[in-house]
């Protein structure tokens, strides 16, 4: 790759983690591109390279599997090679109450929202720590800031994430690194209809674009924050669910994400 930095995304192929690599790209950024779909992984790098003279190398990786998040972790723990940036967006939900579920299903969601993403973490760190520069955004949720009833795993991994996040950005204080954990509302991705949520009836105004989170959670890295929870509902909501007890919370979560059941 060229003398420019070098960012890596996971779930490069869609949604939040293709804005995030055209953003970067538009940026001055060349890109490690991870995904499942190597098609439109290997479509995006050309698109990419045309619009913007950005590199791209495509790594096909399936985060529920471990063999491939070690690959991953060895292109980040890779010193000859360094990744400037990288943004651990990988992850997908499930819908429906817990006991009527499949066990494997939620166990690979805790594989790829919390673990894949702790280990790709810890590999990047140590050579962006050596290097006094560099950084992590971690993508979460707004589904962090209280329990979610008929999504209670997803829920829950973003909590860690969100909790996770935040601890290293004190930690990293005075390394020359950052880390921020992003956490968006509702946004138009392939996400819902995977997750089986596409029916739930949200207002449009709720509603942002990927494009739209990407350009302010990278906006808010370069600040410095160690949270970002981009639009003002959004951050009004993550507000009100702070303020409010738990008890609370939930049973207005519970509320919302019932409707979808009928």
């Amino acid at each position: 790759m060229a003398d420019r930095p070098v960012a890596l995304v996971t779930g490069a192929s869609s949604g939040i983690g293709l804005a995030f690599a055209t953003e970067l790209a538009s940026t001055g950024h060349d890109l490690v591109l991870v995904a499942r779909d190597v098609a439109r992984l290997e479509a995006l790098a050309k698109e990419l390279e045309g619009a913007h003279s950005a590199e791209s190398e495509v790594l096909f990786a399936d985060l529920t599997d471990e063999l491939a998040v070690h690959r991953v972790q060895e292109r980040l723990a890779d010193r000859e090679r360094p990744v400037d940036l990288l943004v651990n967006n990988a992850g997908f939900g499930t819908m429906g109450r817990f006991a009527d579920l499949p066990l494997e299903r939620e166990l690979q969601e805790i594989s790829c929202n919390v673990l894949a993403l702790v280990r790709c973490t810890h590999a990047a760190l140590g050579g962006m720590v050596e290097r006094g520069r560099g950084g992590v955004i971690n993508v979460a949720s707004i589904a962090a800031y209280q329990p979610t009833p008929l999504n209670a795993t997803y829920g829950a991994t973003k909590a860690y994430v969100s909790s996770f996040s935040q601890a290293l950005h004190e930690e990293l204080k005075g390394t020359g690194v950052k880390c921020m954990v992003c956490c968006p509302g509702f946004t138009r991705t392939e996400f819902q209809k995977r997750a089986g949520i596409d029916s739930v009836d949200v207002p449009d105004f709720l509603w942002q674009n990927a494009e739209q989170v990407a350009v302010i959670a990278l906006r808010d890295y370069e600040r410095g924050r160690a949270v970002c929870v981009p639009g003002p509902l959004n951050a009004a909501t993550a507000a009100f669910t702070s303020f409010f007890p738990s008890g609370v919370t939930r049973r207005v979560a519970g509320l919302v994400l019932r409707r979808a059941e009928h």
